[in-house]
């Protein structure tokens, strides 16, 4: 006589139509009493009731059973269009790009169910082989952002993701400085031209491009406060970015900088220029105050600034296709040190929250130091050009 199964099992029957075993559970029941089953099939007995006692244990458990075909390409997706509310533009953009480019065309059919860890590990080393180390990250990051927005929303029962590591990728584009003797090269070169001021900056106070894209008027001071004891030099408040927000990199970021002699009288002579475009403008000028603009007043754009950087740095006889804007704020910190000043120092003018990401970033335009920031460049480029 066959034993009759106990409360909770779950039944087993044969289905003639299907030809197939049929493994059924109730796992709960809905607010209007109905009753929540889920079922399996198998060839056999056997079969049917093992896929049966997973899914008791998983109810056991108190795990919800994970929709059977539900793929990467749907929780990615998912992720995308309600994940990154409140997220910037930017970044909504990088993040589709990544998506559509590296995860749904290579991983994206694979059922979430099905996707183990050991899946993760031949995509991520596979693409190891022609991505950066940065980029990897940034996958991952997508990713497992999307599986843990579908694991939240019963669609998996677990992320095999967050199992997995990142591996080593391909070398980026390594950062580098300009010597002293290139530095002198390339300001001399951008006199004249309506990059000069900008390239000073740069290069003499590290500012980020994109916090002197963002610079305002009221926040430089080319005559300082020399009847104050003790007096206040020439300074820019760099407190904005064109990031999103206008916000700086990090809080650590916000910052007043002492102008170098060679600095304030760039800057006057570019609002001399300023003033000019402004009148020949006339009512096509846009006033909204920034330093660094376009002939009309307009904010300038990175690809602007890179275009006119590569015309000055092939005046000063270098590579235009080896220089980017963002290598001047690389050769502020080799030369301070150079120069002698501390680690310390370097961090707080270049605005780190601390010495760590100086180090990490920097490490090989470093070495031990001290002495302050604006006099030691105001030491080595003169204030008055040399001829």
């Amino acid at each position: 006589m066959t034993k009759r199964r106990s409360r909770g099992d779950g039944g087993l029957h044969w289905d003639e139509a299907r030809q197939r075993w049929i493994a059924s559970v109730t796992v709960g029941y809905t607010p209007a009493g109905k009753r929540i089953v889920r079922k399996a099939s198998g060839k056999t007995k056997t079969e049917a009731h093992t896929k049966l006692r997973e899914k008791i244990r998983e109810y056991e458990d108190g795990l919800v059973i994970a929709e059977q075909h539900y793929t990467i390409t749907e929780a990615v997706t998912d992720w995308l269009t309600y994940g990154l509310n409140g997220r910037s533009d930017r970044t909504k953009t990088k993040c589709e790009i990544l998506c559509r480019t590296h995860i749904i065309p290579a991983i994206g059919a694979r059922k979430l169910r099905d996707l183990r860890a050991l899946d993760i590990d031949r995509w991520l080393a596979d693409k190891a082989k022609s991505l950066s180390t940065r980029t990897l990250r940034d996958l991952y990051g997508c990713l497992n952002r999307s599986i843990n927005r579908a694991m939240a929303r019963d669609k998996v029962k677990r992320n095999v993701v967050a199992l997995c590591t990142v591996p080593r990728g391909q070398e980026g584009r390594p950062s580098k400085s300009l010597t002293l003797d290139q530095a002198k090269a390339l300001l001399n070169a951008a006199e004249g031209t309506r990059l000069h001021a900008y390239v000073v900056l740069s290069l003499l106070t590290g500012a980020r491009t994109e916090e002197l894209r963002a610079l305002r008027w009221d926040h430089v001071d080319l005559d300082g406060r020399p009847d104050l004891d003790p007096p206040l030099p020439p300074a820019m408040q760099v407190w904005r970015s064109d990031r999103d927000g206008g916000d700086t990199k990090t809080r650590k970021s916000r910052r007043t900088l002492a102008l170098p002699a060679r600095c304030v009288s760039a800057l006057e002579l570019h609002r001399q220029r300023q003033n000019q475009e402004r009148r020949t403008a006339g009512k096509d000028w846009h006033a909204l105050d920034l330093v660094f603009a376009s002939t009309v007043g307009t904010a300038l754009d990175a690809a602007n600034v890179r275009r006119a950087f590569r015309r000055v740095v092939t005046l000063a006889g270098l590579d235009p296709a080896a220089w980017t804007p963002r290598e001047l704020r690389h050769s502020f910190v080799s030369l301070l040190s150079d120069s002698g000043v501390s680690l310390e120092d370097i961090a707080d003018l270049c605005g780190h929250s601390g010495t760590t990401v100086t180090e990490m970033v920097y490490r090989h335009q470093l070495r031990p130091v001290l002495l302050q920031g604006a006099a030691v460049m105001d030491r080595i480029f003169a204030a008055t050009p040399e001829p």
